[in-house]
């Protein structure tokens, strides 16, 4: 999808009884039951219009494994008749994407300083976050602090928020980042909420209130800012960030496969096409390095990380970039266990857990590994809603139900650290 996202995903076709009917990019969920399948799906990735949603890169697509498909309108009908022909199922996941993402975009509240209400039931577009910051750290100063850690590649700015509660400044740190994926936009209006959540919160929630006192959060609400904008104004699908290397036509690399934890190896690509490309050299991202830059800075009282994903409700920890088990694996199994009961007992939505290589497949050179590796040893990425049925286009009424099982997960688990930790 390269044409403007406002301009035209719909398009009309004519039909026998002379009317036209509007039809729309479309997502499909296919299942491959044969490795002359896998190749025949493998393929259809390679085209530039075909956006792979799920598994994240070509290479992981393997028998009986669902794919999930972003297809655009001008190939539905080649995408067809070419799984037909070769006897492969497939079924509609999304039959109007144009609808979600009309959902998706539109507001309510009359612009983007209204901030009532159900402002954080929508999604926003990057100015509209940034206004949204400065605001709330002019009303909450004795909360809040406004930190600019770096710029990204198109030199936007990359603010994180630290975030306290009213007493002794506290002796533990945590970190939450979200964006980091520019498609996945659960993930910025999850740090949103988070951070309206905590402050109304405070004082009135025993849960919020202890967290805030015993830990400083810094909260990165966009990493990933230049393929944040590009999803709003020319590519909703856009998962890498905007940069640009000499020698390669094709543009951006996957942030969450330039951090230095088993850089480049299995599961990360050297093509500069490619989703999962990690990037020249470890950190070689501007956004990464600012964010490897701050916690390297913060080690000594940072104790919990988490990065903020979707889609696919699991619950994950180190390691991505290797199947070896972490040293305190049998903790951090126990304690994502823990938390996604919790979200099952009070929300009747079950998110799975494990470490990352295994749960999923090979992913090296990600952030939560790498703080890990650092000396962070409670680290966490969360993939939130949902499992594929709107997939990157979660309708914005699913934004507070999913932010509230999330956040009984991340309680959970900050009540195990501040216990465990000084």
């Amino acid at each position: 999808m390269k044409l403007p996202l406002l301009v035209a995903l719909l398009a009309s076709i004519y039909i026998e009884d002379g009317t036209f009917v509007s039809i729309s990019d479309q997502v499909f969920s296919i299942t491959p039951g044969t490795d002359e399948e896998v190749e025949i799906i493998k393929n259809l990735t390679s085209k530039d219009e075909i956006e792979l949603c799920h598994p994240d890169s070509a290479h992981n697509i393997k028998m009986n494994s669902d794919v999930h498909l972003y297809m655009n309108i001008s190939d539905l009908d080649f995408v067809k008749d070419l799984l037909h022909k070769n006897g492969i199922n497939y079924k509609i996941m999304v039959e109007n994407v144009q609808e979600l993402i009309e959902m998706q975009t539109n507001k309510e509240s009359s612009g983007p300083r209204s901030f009532a209400g159900s402002f954080y039931e929508q999604y926003h577009p990057l100015e509209e976050i940034y206004s949204w910051i400065n605001k709330i750290c002019h009303e909450h100063p004795d909360m809040l602090e406004l930190i600019l850690i770096g710029s990204s590649f198109e030199k936007r700015p990359l603010y994180v928020l630290k975030l306290t509660g009213r007493r002794n400044s506290p002796r533990r740190a945590m970190w939450i980042d979200c964006g980091i994926h520019s498609r996945e936009w659960i993930s910025p209006a999850f740090c949103i909420w988070f951070v309206q959540n905590a402050i109304d919160s405070y004082n009135k929630n025993p849960e919020i209130t202890q967290m805030l006192d015993n830990m400083e959060i810094y909260v990165l609400p966009v990493m990933n800012a230049d393929g944040y904008v590009y999803t709003w104004t020319t590519r909703r699908m856009w998962r890498k960030n905007r940069s640009r290397y000499e020698g390669s036509n094709c543009i951006g690399t996957d942030l969450n496969r330039n951090f230095d934890a088993g850089w480049c190896t299995k599961g990360a690509s050297h093509d500069p096409c490619d989703n999962t490309y990690c990037g020249p050299y470890p950190e070689s991202e501007p956004e990464v390095s600012a964010v490897a830059k701050f916690l390297r800075e913060k080690k000594d009282s940072m104790k919990l990380y988490f990065t903020i994903h979707s889609y696919g409700q699991m619950l994950l920890f180190p390691y991505s970039y290797s199947y070896n088990q972490a040293p305190n694996h049998d903790e951090l199994q126990h304690l994502a266990d823990e938390a996604t009961q919790q979200i099952w007992r009070y929300y009747r939505t079950r998110y799975s857990s494990g470490p990352g290589a295994p749960t999923i497949y090979l992913a090296p050179g990600g952030s939560d590994d790498w703080a890990y590796d650092l000396g962070i040893k409670y680290s966490f990425t969360i993939e939130l809603r949902d499992t594929g049925s709107y997939g990157f286009l979660l309708p914005p009424q699913l934004i507070q139900p999913t932010c509230l099982e999330v956040l009984t997960a991340i309680k959970t688990i900050t009540h195990h650290v501040i216990k465990n930790t000084e």
